[in-house]
């Protein structure tokens, strides 16, 4: 009899459903010092060859979340490819230019903190500030 409730219980805890937070994207961060919880989508390099698709190595670090955030540097950015698909990070608004031209949004930066790997790094949403080339 009480085998049976054990199992009984086990097939109930099994039927639940359960969420990961890689399948969870809150929508990114709109004011400064806010953060939001997503996941990593893609982490490439900044420049890709037109021809094949092929990462440029050494042209710099592309990161995508599940929110539609993506962060992009000249420099290759260690914490930053140390992520893979999938893994939740918090993503925090961290400036936001001012006097841009209409229209013009670039220029944000966010801190990430991916929860997999610890690791930290600042980046922004454009390779150019609003108003740059």
């Amino acid at each position: 009899m009480k085998l049976t409730s054990s199992i009984t219980a086990i097939l109930i805890l099994l039927s639940i459903p359960t969420f990961s937070l890689k399948s969870q994207a809150a929508p990114p961060p709109t004011q400064v010092g806010q953060c939001s919880n997503t996941s990593v989508a893609k982490v490439g390099t900044r420049l890709e060859d037109g021809t094949t698709g092929q990462p440029i190595p050494g042209s710099g670090t592309s990161i995508q979340f599940s929110n539609g955030i993506g962060l992009v540097s000249y420099d290759t950015v260690p914490e930053a490819e140390a992520s893979k698909p999938g893994d939740p990070v918090k993503l925090c608004l961290t400036f936001i230019p001012k006097n841009c031209p209409p229209g013009d949004n670039r220029g944000k930066i966010y801190r990430v903190t991916n929860l997999r790997t610890k690791k930290t790094f600042t980046l922004p949403d454009s390779q150019h500030s609003c108003g740059g080339a």
